[in-house]
């Protein structure tokens, strides 16, 4: 069992590797060739060239000047000092508002950590019920609720700081969804004019044997919206030209590496074979060969476009619908559209940064098929994941081990051996398990169908909390204490195993307490290091950057990541507070995480990441109910374990808890999550009347047309050679979208006379004349 004396040695092993990065960092980032690296948002955004405009340099690839080295964690009050208002000007409301979880986090348990080490530590620490009971146990065990003796009165101080702690919790949470909600509705009602303010992504068109989906969809909306209707995209199957693009793309990057190596040395031209991976196959000329592969895929592209174009088959039963107002958009998405509640589906389309147009192609009716099959491999993966997980607890708990394997024991029992194997090494095995997850939940989400990528990114977020849950905390609770009371398994009776387990489970704390030090500290120190996106940017700008725009790719960092890095918040939430009342020596580590974070996010968000898309904080509810979840799942567990500790006079008291919090969820759910999930009607229409007094003669439609065109049809026009046949192509696929003479039969849906072109269609009285028979 890991001691005070384990857990010190891997806390300063941590804190000695946190400092270093952080070292690393202060002084990495002064050197003006990597000033790229580190605040690449900058010169994205525009407002720095080179390393000199910074004007904290006085070298060209070194800094020379020692009083920036004087002042090198002058980056902590740096990235504290920018207001919040500024911060969403500069990063927008996502990365506000992803901030504001790790301070929640320090608002729920700075209080916590000051109420339970007042009450709970000193009334865990004065029994001696853990030697009595014969248990594998550790002074840090003596600290937890699992020292407090068998049905004792002391276990009241529990239930009232756990009433104390959901409280708490609810309180904070209430207060902090109040305010996200009112930073949205106001983000939304400052924010520049925006595509998807007025449009919205229509699914499930119905064929029609007269019309194409672009009348139909035209006609449609002139019928049913003719004051608001404005113009509509219909979605493109373009996913092969889309690989054909990026083929060709990766041929011109190949190309560029070998041009610059032959300028370095023209007395050689450079070689490579044309098998798989440059292994084996024919002997060829290098830029001769990619040069022709490019022609080859041009040619290829230019093909894929008239089959895009022409063949009817490329053009899915879905289209982009944009409005002349934000109230009629508004009233669109948010309204059943026909009498058949699966046809006409209607839902806010996302920005065009925002668009994962792969999954547009998906048909509607395969969305559940999808769904179900990933539903069913999410369950498996997780199911077969306890296996690493089993092994990474043999490690922490390797004095339980022993008792069946007793060949290990002359080498666990040497002593550095030993505090190095269990204060240090599960922590960062159980971190290398997962460094493959996020990407496997990402393919899956995508698999599923969604069509934003901040709903990719939210669906993958979710199952990654719920890998966690099970595999990193509920796996590592379970098996660490079957292997670590196996012998007393095995000589207890059936009746005695419950009070056992609950015995058991509390002293997994000092695992966690590993897990929070590696993950959470040394893992957030390396994080501001950046030290693979550094030696990839160097290598990139060696080999390939010919161009300032190649440069600009080298040196783009993404998004945060919000689908792993919430999960990860979220798990420490869980933890945190489980183990609030259970063992309150764990909360400090915990803060220590969420100060630390907060101090590194912040900075990063400032100077590095890019933020892809603005959900305007539409992630929240999801932050918000899974930090209600770990509230009552901490709820449950304790009074799991306060019935194996024969506390029947105290348990019944925290039944009401799990009640009033579900209902507490409830109510936050109806009073702030609508503000999440739809636009109001007055706040569109206040938009809406502003933007008509500042702009009375504004050309939506203009600014709208081009709006939801698929970029891979203006990369493949960047890059075709033939300007004058892409003109004429783009013009025909991003035209005004003008009414096509009906070809029905029946003309009962043509509206009155088309406002989107110059001819007309014949009045709704003359149609119903007509129809008559």
């Amino acid at each position: 069992m890991a001691t005070l004396g384990d857990i010190g040695l891997a806390a300063a092993i941590n804190i000695i590797t946190a400092f270093i990065f952080l070292i690393a960092f202060a002084i990495l980032r002064l050197q003006p060739f990597n000033d790229r690296v580190y605040f690449p948002k900058w010169y994205l955004k525009g407002l720095r060239t080179s390393p000199a405009t910074s004007g904290a340099f006085a070298g060209k690839f070194v800094n020379l000047d020692y009083r920036s080295y004087l002042r090198f964690l002058n980056w902590m009050p740096d990235a504290l000092k920018m207001p919040e208002l500024e911060l969403i000007d500069h990063a927008g409301l996502d990365s506000a508002v992803y901030l504001r979880i790790y301070l929640l986090g320090l608002k729920i348990f700075i209080p916590i950590l000051f109420l339970t080490w007042a009450i709970l530590v000193p009334v865990n620490w004065t029994n001696n019920w853990l030697e009595l009971s014969k248990a594998t146990y550790s002074d840090i065990d003596k600290l937890s609720i699992s020292n407090i003796p068998q049905g004792s009165h002391r276990f009241y101080a529990h239930v009232v700081m756990a009433y104390a702690v959901t409280f708490w919790t609810c309180f904070a949470l209430k207060r902090e969804y109040e305010t996200v909600a009112k930073m949205r509705l106001h983000f939304l009602q400052s924010e520049k004019r925006r595509p998807d303010q007025f449009t919205v992504l229509v699914k499930n068109v119905p064929p029609d044997a007269d019309e194409s989906v672009s009348e139909a969809v035209e006609h449609f909306f002139l019928v049913n919206h003719p004051d608001h209707y404005l113009t509509h995209q219909v979605v493109l199957n373009a996913n092969k030209l889309a690989k054909l693009v990026e083929e060709k793309k990766s041929k011109q990057n190949w190309l560029v590496y070998y041009q610059n190596k032959y300028e370095r040395n023209q007395s050689k031209r450079p070689m490579m074979k044309t098998g798989f991976l440059g292994l084996w196959g024919e002997k060829v000329d290098a830029i001769e060969h990619n040069i022709a592969e490019i022609e080859k895929l041009s040619n290829e592209i230019a093909e894929e476009k008239d089959n895009v174009r022409n063949n009817p088959k490329s053009i899915m039963p879905a289209a982009f619908v944009s409005f002349k107002t934000r109230w009629g958009a508004a009233v669109c998405a948010q309204t059943q559209q026909a009498r058949n509640p699966t046809l006409w589906l209607t839902e806010w389309a996302p920005e065009p940064r925002d668009v994962y147009w792969p999954n547009l192609a998906i048909p509607y009716v395969s969305l559940t098929v999808r769904r179900l099959l990933m539903s069913v491999a999410f369950f498996f993966l997780t199911f077969f994941f306890v296996i690493p997980v089993a092994f990474v607890q043999s490690l922490a708990n390797i004095e339980g081990l022993e008792k069946t394997a007793s060949f290990l024991k002359p080498i666990i029992e040497i002593k550095p051996i030993k505090a190095f194997i269990q204060g240090f090494l599960p922590g960062i095995a159980l971190k290398i398990f997962l460094i493959l997850l996020p990407t496997i939940l990402m393919i899956m989400s995508k698999f599923e169908g969604f069509l934003s990528i901040s709903r990719l990114e939210r669906r993958s977020a979710s199952r990654y909390y719920l890998f966690n849950f099970f595999n990193v905390f509920l796996a590592s609770v379970v098996t660490g204490t079957v292997l670590e009371q196996l012998q007393t398994f095995l000589k207890k009776s059936v009746n005695d195993l419950p009070a056992t387990i609950g015995v058991a489970i509390p002293m997994k704390a000092t695992f966690f307490i590993t897990y929070i030090m590696v993950d959470g500290w040394s893992g957030t120190a390396g994080e501001i290091l950046r030290l693979k996106p550094l030696i990839i940017y160097h290598l990139k700008n060696f080999f390939l950057v010919k161009t300032e725009k190649d440069r600009e790719e080298a040196m783009d960092p993404g998004s945060i990541g919000f689908n792993t890095g919430e999960p990860q918040i979220q798990l420490y939430f869980l933890i945190g507070l489980i183990y609030a009342v259970v063992t309150p020596l764990l909360t400090p580590f915990i803060l220590v995480f969420f100060a630390l974070a907060y101090v590194v996010y912040r900075h990063q968000i400032i100077n590095v990441y890019n933020q892809e898309y603005e959900s305007s904080a539409a992630f929240w509810p999801d932050v918000h109910g899974r930090i209600i979840g770990a509230l009552v799942i901490s709820q449950l567990l304790l009074m799991g374990l306060l019935g194996t500790k024969e506390a029947a006079s105290s348990t019944p008291f925290l039944l009401a808890l799990p009640v009033m919090t579900i209902g507490f969820h409830k109510y936050c759910k109806g009073r702030f999550e609508p503000a999440f999930i739809r636009n109001p009607l007055q706040e569109a229409m206040m938009k809406d009347t502003l933007e008509r007094a500042r702009e009375p003669n504004l050309n939506l439609k203009g600014y709208l047309d081009k709006a939801y065109l698929p970029p891979i049809f203006k990369e493949a026009e960047s890059d075709s050679e033939d300007d004058d046949d892409d003109d004429d192509g783009d013009k025909k696929w991003a035209k005004d979208n003008v009414l096509v003479p009906t070809k029905r039969q029946s003309r009962r849906n043509t509206p009155v006379p088309s406002k989107m072109s110059n001819g007309s269609s014949p009045n709704l009285l003359e149609i119903q004349e007509k129809d008559r028979p």
